[in-house]
């Protein structure tokens, strides 16, 4: 027996169609009673001819669109949707079971086979099995026809499973789900159910709608304290099965359930696979314990190929916290005294009256507290390399003797007479500027000429492109090991402020952040909060990206209104195919 399926909110009715004329309006007289003040008294009625069925509207004026189009007769077949006034008609051309009826009416949602699949997931720990095993629960949960796990990233989603109801992957769908309706809860993190999407205007013309034919569409979000994870997206084709309200509630709990098992399951995964595969991006980005690949970074790099191998003197410049001591470090590792010491002072750390002491070593009893004779950092890197940090604050009474050392390569302790030979390189650094020390007279000239050999000069962090998130990234994994913490990256608001914070303490201060960010990060995310950054750290600016793909859709929209509207003559002008314009109008519309 045909019958007319009506869906209004979570409730369905089923008119069957037995009689000779079945009439439908606002009246309640009528067979099927549309209560709507645009619907006349006596709108349309269903006429019985022979083995057919029509529908025709009572008068010219009257309102029907059938799958869409106005109409005023139509001879009904199976899955029509004839929509009078605000209400969508379902023709089917057979009966709901009476077993499912009472089903329906009776005990609501089967949590039974909710527990089941739920204790099914939790016995899997690996990732990809358990994101199948959760699909293939909702499918068996839900009946939908086609599912599809869909996982967030810090700035994109993928669809990781797609699957039907006997399990197997829909390989042409990994390419279809980008449409409204993903957006919609991508945005709201708020669980939809569209009862039929192939009438409702606000989803009709969706992607997926349109090329998997799915008529109902139930999309729930993956959260993880407050944290998108990703989304369940079901869908049917069948009108005779269409989402209820008990499936959409039964859907969200396993969604709870499921977003806890996926998290615990991501973070075994990125403790696996995740920290190998970023371990492998940064080493191929690393220069020894350097981490960086602008093209500044690169020319230092090239220099400290080339100078690594000789014995010259270098000078280091840059801002502090540029990373000047593992230059040096680099430079010693590379040079053919790699196997020798290599000794680090800071001449503006040490109080002045001890400095000649600390260059040079002093003699036991040469002044009060010398109980013994002590070797300095030029006796101590014999051999190796002397990395002499901070050069600009040496005062000038030292730089003599510091000059002379250098040239000679002999120093005599404090409180000595005999002078010792010394084998060493020196690397010297500092943030200040000698040239202008030199002209000032603060600094020795001919002490510049001969530490500044060759100068590399370190850019600072604000300079340095793309770099700042490598190094951020690479601080991430140094503390996850260290601290052994579960925090898995950053969201997408962090990385901005990252990028386009000036950074005035360099790399050091880059460093103290994200270790403060680690410690007391409360989500598997680090945030703009975690880090301590200004409010204004991020600047207005888009990735390129982003620029690129709000221009393509500002360029289709000026063509589509140059063409009058028509999307397929604007789409061949263009040279894309049809759907890529429908994509970019979805988009407009979100």
């Amino acid at each position: 027996m045909a019958v007319v399926k009506i869906q209004s909110g979570d409730r369905t009715k089923v008119y069957r169609i037995f009689k000779p004329l079945t009439t439908i309006g606002s009246d309640k007289a009528n067979d099927i009673v549309i209560p709507d003040p645009m619907v006349d008294e006596v709108h349309a009625h269903i006429l019985k001819k022979g083995e057919d069925l029509v529908i025709q509207t009572t008068d010219s004026g009257n309102e029907m669109h059938v799958n869409g189009r106005r109409k005023q007769r139509h001879k009904l077949k199976y899955g029509d949707r004839i929509r009078i006034g605000e209400v969508t008609l379902f023709f089917l051309e057979k009966d709901i079971p009476e077993e499912e009826k009472e089903k329906k009416r009776g005990r609501g949602p089967d949590y039974r086979k909710l527990v089941e699949v739920s204790e099914a997931i939790l016995r899997e720990s690996d990732l990809s099995r358990v994101l199948e095993a959760i699909m293939d629960g909702v499918i068996e949960i839900t009946g939908a026809e086609k599912g599809f796990l869909i996982l967030a990233h810090e700035e994109d989603t993928s669809i990781v499973v797609a699957r039907n109801l006997n399990r197997e992957d829909i390989s042409q769908a990994m390419y279809e789900v980008s449409d409204s309706i993903v957006s919609k809860v991508l945005n709201t993190r708020q669980a939809l159910l569209v009862f039929d999407a192939l009438s409702n205007p606000e989803f009709s013309m969706a992607k997926s709608v349109m090329d998997l034919k799915l008529s109902s569409v139930m999309c729930v979000p993956l959260l993880d304290r407050g944290t998108l994870l990703g989304l369940i997206y079901v869908g049917n084709s069948r009108l005779d099965a269409l989402f209820l309200q008990e499936s959409f509630e039964l859907i969200k709990v396993f969604a709870s359930i499921a977003s806890l098992v996926i998290r615990n399951a991501l973070l075994m995964d990125e403790l696996k696979v995740g920290r190998k595969k970023l371990a492998e991006e940064l080493e191929s980005l690393k220069f020894g314990d350097l981490v960086g690949s602008c093209d500044s970074m690169q020319e230092v790099y090239r220099t400290v190929q080339k100078i690594a191998p000789t014995d010259v003197s270098v000078l280091i410049t840059g801002e502090t916290g540029t990373g000047k001591e593992l230059i040096a470090r680099e430079i010693h590792r590379r040079s053919t005294r790699a196997d020798g010491p290599f000794v680090v002072i800071n001449a503006g750390a040490i109080p002045e009256n001890l400095l000649e002491s600390e260059f040079f070593g002093h003699e036991k009893g040469s002044f009060t507290g010398a109980v013994s004779t002590v070797p300095g950092k030029f006796q101590q890197a014999h051999g190796g390399t002397l990395f002499l940090d901070e050069i600009g604050d040496m005062p000038l009474q030292l730089q003599v003797k510091i000059l002379r050392a250098i040239q000679e390569r002999e120093v005599i302790k404090v409180g000595g007479t005999m002078p010792e030979h010394v084998d060493i390189r020196i690397i010297a650094a500092t943030n200040r500027n000698l040239e202008d020390m030199v002209r000032e007279g603060s600094f020795r000239e001919d002490l510049y000429y001969r530490l500044n050999v060759v100068n590399i000069h370190l850019p600072p962090l604000r300079e340095r492109d793309e770099d700042v998130v490598l190094l951020a990234k690479y601080f991430l994994k140094k503390f996850q090991t260290e601290f052994g913490s579960q925090v898995r990256g950053f969201d997408k608001d962090a990385l901005n402020a990252i990028r386009h914070y000036p950074w005035p303490g360099n790399i050091r201060e880059l460093e103290n952040r994200i270790k403060r960010a680690v410690v007391l990060a409360e989500t598997s995310y680090i945030t703009r909060s975690d880090i301590d950054l200004p409010s204004d750290a991020q600047a207005a600016i888009k990735p390129l990206s982003e620029a690129r793909e709000d221009f393509t859709r500002q360029y289709i929209n000026k063509v589509l209104q140059m063409n009058g509207g028509n999307r397929t003559k604007t789409a061949r002008d263009l040279g894309v195919d049809p759907r890529t314009i429908f994509r970019y109008l979805e988009k407009d519309r979100d």
